[in-house]
């Protein structure tokens, strides 16, 4: 059993930053791959960014160049770094792990996720 916890979410105005954090407990995440999505009210959860095993990343291209995703396997916590942060960037974030080592687009290739931290970009 794995258990996602994420954190660092609030509110912050367009333009600015913020990281968000994904910890594991219950299994090393080191040979998985992770993953980042989001939901905003009324919309279906999306992808944001993924990353390998390997460290190879992907991103949706409305994040593409303002978001980073990283891993610290040490620490067994995925990060979200998100920059120029936009009103439509609005949502729950969550995190998940992978069904194996790569990365991933689809919310099916993914097994366990957290509860979710809200992020609210006011304009």
């Amino acid at each position: 059993q794995v258990q996602l916890v994420e954190s660092g979410g609030g509110l912050v105005q367009a333009g600015g930053s913020l990281r968000l954090s994904c910890s594991a407990s219950g299994r090393a995440l080191s040979t998985y791959g992770m993953g980042w999505f989001r939901q905003a009210p009324g919309k279906e959860r999306e992808f944001v960014a993924g990353i390998s095993w390997t460290g190879d990343t992907i991103y949706a291209n409305s994040v593409k160049g303002r978001f980073f995703i990283s891993r610290d396997n040490a620490k067994n916590t995925v990060y979200l770094q998100m920059n120029s942060l936009k009103p439509e960037d609005t949502a729950v974030y969550y995190c998940a792990k992978g069904v194996g080592g790569s990365y991933y687009y689809s919310k099916s290739q993914y097994d366990y996720w957290g509860q979710g931290t809200q992020v609210t970009v006011s304009s």
